[in-house]
């Protein structure tokens, strides 16, 4: 299983971007699929997550970014509306397969927002 990650750059503030993340099997393989980022210095954070059924952000996102998946594509976006300095870190998305036995991770991909 490969994920593969695009779509980072350097952005304003203010200014949108989208990640994707592309997946080499079938995104009906996994029950989670979602986006990390870690910032230098910093933990690693949960930014969203998306299933089949729901979606869910971190409270630090929610109203700006929005996750979406394309089945026939094997793909999942997310789209980053409004950004902030704040938001600058390399962001990861990863792939878990039901009752976690497995995850897979992309390569990262750096966004980076100025003020």
């Amino acid at each position: 299983v490969q994920l593969q990650a695009s779509g980072g750059g350097l952005v304003q503030a203010g200014e949108s971007l989208r990640l994707t993340c592309a997946a080499s099997v079938s995104i009906f393989s996994f029950n989670t699929m979602g986006w990390y980022r870690q910032a230098p210095g910093k933990e690693r954070e949960l930014v969203a997550i998306i299933t089949t059924a729901f979606t869910d952000y971190a409270a630090s996102v929610k109203g700006r970014f929005t996750i979406s998946r394309d089945n026939a594509k094997n793909t999942i976006y997310l789209q980053m509306n409004s950004l902030k300095s704040e938001d600058t870190a390399v962001y990861y998305c990863y792939a878990e397969t039901p009752r976690r036995t497995e995850t897979y991770w992309g390569q990262g991909t750096q966004v980076t927002v100025s003020a």
